[in-house]
């Protein structure tokens, strides 16, 4: 499986088949579900604690340290799969619109190259 290949439909099916394999379901509820998300957000984000901007790219270039980070990104992803099929969240449709949100919120023009 490849980003530039693999929807959306086919790693939601690919996490709900994992977990119906394991009769997981009924752990995955919303509450359950967040919670995890939020947990495994924090066990990336320890792989960036302490760590200096300039340091960054070592990072990206350890090749061990990488594939945990990978695992840790694919750990909040299965999860948010997850949680949005058990909310029956078209994950497609609320990103989509969120971003155009945002572009109202921030338009480029005003907000290029800037945070606030």
């Amino acid at each position: 499986m490849k980003d530039t290949t693999t929807t959306v439909a086919e790693l939601t099916a690919l996490v709900e088949s994992f977990v119906a394999e394991r009769d997981w379901q009924p752990f995955h509820d919303p509450k359950n579900l967040s919670t995890s998300i939020a947990i495994e957000a924090a066990e990336l984000m320890e792989h960036f604690q302490w760590l200096r901007s300039e340091e960054l790219d070592s990072v990206r270039d350890d090749p061990a340290k990488m594939a945990e980070i990978a695992e840790e990104v694919a750990d909040i992803a299965a999860y948010l799969l997850s949680f949005a099929h058990t909310m029956k969240i078209d994950l497609s449709s609320a990103l989509e619109a969120k971003m155009k949100k945002n572009a109202l919120k921030y338009p480029a023009e005003k907000f290029r190259g800037r945070f606030k």
